[in-house]
């Protein structure tokens, strides 16, 4: 009589299924976690430290009004602008910018880095040309941007997509190089291939390498807003920050420095929340 069969089923690989207590949002043993409120007030701290650093150095006319307003000259334009409906414009000019330019680059840059990542010969093609081309700094594609595109905002938008292009393919890249190759086969064994496998199998395994890298695309598309704001604009915290430079505003420079910091701040907070919901769902 012979002896049953062991079930060696296995259900489809998923990246959660292999990872380990931390990826799978676990807390590490040992370690107390924080309450949200403590971290939040323990966040704040150190901005308002320099805040009050600030007023005391403007109080104790360590520099005059021009070089360095109080921060209440700074919230006096903030209000200007406000009562004016000119911040609100700069603001939402701006984000929309950024936005627009951040979803372009770190398509394409997904869309990259898994070809340079997961193709050998690719990597040998095309991987050298895109290294040398990160290196270009972001004020150097101004004015063929205007040669080629002009002044509107398509050069703007693709301008901040250049440099939200870079970080994404880097990581997503160098992370898919990574991957276990005895998860892919496992994948594969199931039948999963292309497009396929790399949506349901490798793109979970190198989940926080991709949120790395849209954070720091993010944070990259901020930085060239102000250079794709150099474009012939006439409005946008860009060229808010230029137009105050030249005019000896340091109030409303000081205001648009502020509104950047900020404006990267919530929009990283928000991908961080993307995050959260997208280890949920693989978990």
């Amino acid at each position: 009589m012979s002896s049953p069969v062991p079930d060696t089923r296995v259900d489809a690989p998923t990246a959660a299924s292999t990872a380990g207590p931390a990826a799978r949002g676990a807390s590490t043993p040992g370690r107390r976690r924080i309450p949200r409120g403590l971290r939040w007030a323990a966040g704040l701290v150190v901005p308002l430290l320099l805040l009050a650093l600030w007023q005391v150095t403007t109080a104790l006319g360590v520099f005059t009004p021009v070089q360095l307003p109080p921060p209440a000259d700074v919230l006096a334009a903030g209000v200007e602008l406000l009562r004016r409906g000119q911040l609100g414009t700069h603001v939402w000019i701006s984000t929309q910018r950024v936005l627009l330019g951040f979803l372009l680059g770190a398509v394409v840059g997904l869309a990259a880095g898994a070809l340079v990542g997961l193709s050998r010969l690719s990597s040998l093609l095309f991987a050298p040309t895109i290294g040398a081309f990160r290196a270009v700094p972001s004020l150097a594609w101004v004015p063929l941007l205007l040669l080629w595109i002009g002044i509107g905002e398509n050069s703007k938008v693709l301008l901040i997509a250049i440099g939200a292009f870079f970080p994404v393919y880097t990581t997503v890249a160098l992370a898919l190089r990574h991957v276990d190759p005895h998860l892919v086969e496992a994948g594969r064994a199931f039948g999963y291939g292309g497009v396929r496998l790399l949506l349901t199998v490798q793109l979970p395994a190198i989940l926080p390498a991709v949120v790395s890298g849209l954070r720091l695309a993010l944070a990259q598309a901020w930085l060239f807003l102000v250079a794709a704001e150099l474009l012939a604009s006439s409005m946008g915290l860009g060229f808010l920050l230029i137009d105050s430079q030249n005019n000896g505003r340091t109030d409303r420079l000081l205001l648009a420095i502020v509104l950047l910091a900020i404006l990267g701040k919530v929009t990283d907070a928000v991908l961080g929340l993307a995050q959260r919901a997208a280890e949920r769902t693989w978990a």
